[in-house]
C-alpha cells in the first residue's frame, strides 16, 4: 500500500482528482444525480465549501476549502465514493478478486 504524506491543514484550500478504476467507463456523468446526492448528503453531514467542481467520464477535479477547525478530507472522500457506489446498479461484472 502506498505511504502517502499528507499535510493536514485545518481549514486548508485542497485540489483533488478522483478516477475510475476502468477508465473506459463513463459512470460518473451517466450516473451525474447519484454523485451529487452522494456529495450533498456528505455536505449536510460533514460541512465544506465546494470552491471548483468539474466532472468528466471517468474522472472528476475539485477544489474544496475545509471548515477553520476541520483537516479530514479523506473522510468526506470515503463517504462520497461508499456512497456513490451503493446507489449504482449492480450491473458491472466483477473479477474474482473485486468480489466482496
Amino acid at each position: 500500500m502506498p505511504n502517502y504524506r499528507r499535510a493536514f491543514v485545518p481549514g486548508g484550500c485542497w485540489f483533488f482528482t478522483l478516477n475510475l478504476l476502468d477508465r473506459r467507463q463513463s459512470l460518473l456523468i451517466d450516473h451525474i444525480d447519484v454523485l451529487r446526492s452522494a456529495v450533498a448528503a456528505t455536505k449536510r453531514r460533514f460541512p465544506f465549501e465546494i470552491d471548483a467542481f468539474v466532472v468528466m467520464p471517468d474522472h472528476l477535479h475539485a477544489v474544496w476549502t475545509l471548515p477553520p477547525d476541520d483537516a479530514d478530507f479523506s473522510m468526506r472522500w470515503r463517504l462520497i465514493k461508499n456512497r456513490f457506489a451503493r446507489a449504482l446498479p449492480r450491473t458491472e461484472n466483477l473479477s474474482p478478486t473485486r468480489v466482496v
